[in-house]
């Protein structure tokens, strides 16, 4: 009809991903606020791995059409996770830290699905076209969450690496920043993601290379 030619195996693991990705990453964000003295998380519901209650409409969606569609961006998310930074032990690094724990996760799930790949590659395992689909998905899985390490942690409100920056940065200074950069980073990420560079997004230029590389380390090849 649009003369799209979706990758199977792509579907299967963004679908992986929505049922176990997104809870992981904000369940990670609930548990890490909990320890550290914010039970908001907890007395919302969110201190669970049901996906129900963490996906995003919206967040999943664009994860779908970024990993589907190409154009060397992959983006998407769940529903953030309520966080009370006064109730938090530790200020505001201990902010950062609940920020962090979201791409930490997804690089976790990266490297464990990494470690799969490497015992399907050195015991020769792919002997079949369903044993070569099953290792293009969790090859996939790695890919997305790489991403999604990656793209969390750009340094631009609403997202985590914002707060990671801010914690690591002089008070008056961020007193000074902050709110313009929570005003304005939404339309900033949309320009990052959508304006191109020769048939290449922003984004994509800053991105691919990282992932390429990160992917390339935990895989092997």
């Amino acid at each position: 009809m649009l003369g799209l030619n979706i990758d199977p195996a792509m579907l299967v693991a963004v679908a992986i991903f929505l049922v176990v990705g997104f809870p992981v990453h904000e369940f990670s964000h609930a548990l890490v606020a909990y320890r550290l003295g914010d039970g908001t998380a907890k007395m919302f519901g969110r201190l669970t791995l049901n996906p129900i209650v963490h996906l995003d409409p919206a967040g999943s969606f664009l994860l779908v059409a970024s990993a589907l569609l190409g154009g060397g961006f992959i983006i998407g998310w769940a529903k953030p996770t309520p966080v009370n930074p006064a109730m938090l032990r530790g200020g505001r690094r201990a902010e950062a830290w609940v920020a962090a724990a979201g791409p930490l996760s997804n690089l976790v799930m990266a490297g464990l699905a990494a470690l799969v790949i490497r015992v399907i590659v050195a015991l020769n395992m792919i002997n079949s076209d369903a044993s070569l689909f099953v290792a293009n998905v969790i090859y996939l899985f790695v890919i997305i969450n790489v991403a999604l390490f990656i793209f969390n942690l750009i340094p631009i409100p609403p997202l985590d690496g914002s707060k990671v920056m801010f914690a690591l940065m002089n008070p008056r200074t961020v007193w000074q920043i902050r709110p313009t950069l929570e005003q304005w980073g939404f339309l900033i990420l949309i320009v990052v993601m959508i304006v191109p560079i020769n048939g290449i997004s922003i984004g994509g230029r800053v991105v691919g290379p990282l992932l390429d590389g990160l992917v390339s380390v935990l895989v092997g090849f």
